[in-house]
């Protein structure tokens, strides 16, 4: 894969159309809830402002279904980057048309643009080469520090940068890549991965591909309520994913023939509601009928922290149990902390588990926190994600 980076190309007094991740979350008086893309975008936006570029900054954010949708305006994520580039950004009210090329056409030399929401044309989603062409306009480069998007083909990562010879990846992108082929590619050892989440189904081609390259594998959250199903553990109320059970059982008989250790709880957090609306209790073995597995207990969460620091590389992705829910969030703060004290090469592949670390205050003392959680985890399956390959050159 051959790619160029930002600090290769000469952009000064270019039209520099900068693709960025700012699907951030907003709380209920409409303010950005929590600023890390922003701030993941501030050094290749500044690289480029300081060498007298014209910045067109372009994102998506939330789900408006191809038209206009006043909730999911961009408007409040440009008065945080406002904030904290203490400098004037301009938001415009749709990212293509007449109005737009007005705004692009009257920029100086150092000015930054915000255009409205990708998603409010349904021509983004659908890589549309027409939306493309009509957002090509407003350039002379394209830029993409988007890496939360790189695995989705849609208009603005995919169509839209094949034509501009000018093309580059941006800084965030580029410590993305190197964080991600350290694991894939040279890891040192002993390697865990803790994966966790909801669904077995969105860790299986992760996992298919990770049983050639760890050492151990510790297995949280509700996805383990499904291989401790396979392996005919009752687990209650415990969420599980039926047709999934052949898979996970499957996956543990490959990493017992590789002699890859697999950890999976053995003490849980039980409750009968997921909602912290009734009490919580911790159960050894098997989770009694009409409970809940909700987080790993305090002896599992022992055993992962222990493997963790005593590891040389660690890849997480996923909580140990449901943690937005104070009595569920033990066993993922235990885990942040085994990260944050590791001597290890330590990679949060992004999604809840950057949040749960963010939430634990120790985001800044692991290795690397990835912004995409789902482009995270198809590079590591080793797919071509499409906004790569589009950089291609």
């Amino acid at each position: 894969m051959t790619i160029r980076f930002l600090d290769e190309l000469e952009l000064a007094g270019k039209r520099v159309l900068l693709r960025v991740d700012f699907n951030v979350p907003l709380n209920d008086r409409h303010e950005v809830a929590d600023d890390t893309r922003i701030r993941a975008a501030l050094p290749t936006i500044r690289f480029l402002l300081d060498r007298g570029a014209k910045v067109i900054l372009m994102s998506h954010l939330g789900r408006p279904k191809g038209s206009p949708d006043r909730r999911w305006t961009l408007e409040p994520v440009g008065a945080s980057l406002a904030a904290l580039l203490k400098r004037e950004v301009v938001h415009t009210d749709d990212c293509v048309g007449s109005g737009v090329k007005k705004v692009v056409s009257e920029m100086r030399e150092g000015g930054l643009v915000l255009l409205e929401n990708l998603r409010f044309h349904e021509g983004e989603t659908r890589n549309d080469p027409g939306f493309a062409q009509r957002l090509a306009a407003f350039g002379d480069a394209y830029v993409d520090d988007a890496f939360g998007a790189v695995h989705r083909a849609h208009a603005s990562v995919d169509a839209l940068p094949r034509l501009f010879p000018d093309r580059a990846a941006g800084f965030l992108i580029r410590a993305e890549l190197d964080a991600l082929s350290r694991l894939a590619q040279t890891p040192e050892r002993p390697y865990v991965a803790v994966l966790g989440g909801a669904k077995v189904s969105d860790k299986i081609g992760v996992l298919e591909h990770l049983m050639g390259r760890v050492d151990s594998v510790a297995v949280g959250g509700a996805m383990a309520y499904t291989f401790l199903a396979a392996l005919g553990v009752r687990v209650g109320a415990s969420r599980v994913e039926a047709e999934k059970t052949w898979q996970a059982r499957r996956l543990l008989d490959r990493a017992q023939e590789r002699g890859i250790e697999v950890l999976l709880p053995t003490d849980h957090v039980v409750s009968s509601a997921a909602d912290g609306s009734a009490p919580a209790e911790v159960v050894q073995g098997p989770i009694p009928d009409g409970m809940m597995g909700l987080d790993i207990g305090p002896v599992t969460a022992a055993r992962f922290a222990e493997r963790v620091l005593s590891a040389r590389t660690v890849f997480w992705n996923g909580p140990m149990g449901l943690f937005e829910v104070d009595a569920f969030a033990a066993g993922t703060m235990a885990l942040s902390r085994a990260l944050a004290d590791s001597r290890g090469y330590t990679v949060v592949g992004g999604g809840d588990s950057a949040a749960a670390i963010a939430r634990a205050g120790l985001a800044d003392r692991v290795s690397h926190v990835s912004t995409g959680g789902g482009a995270s985890l198809e590079y590591l399956e080793g797919k071509e994600l499409p906004g790569l390959k589009a950089l291609e050159v």
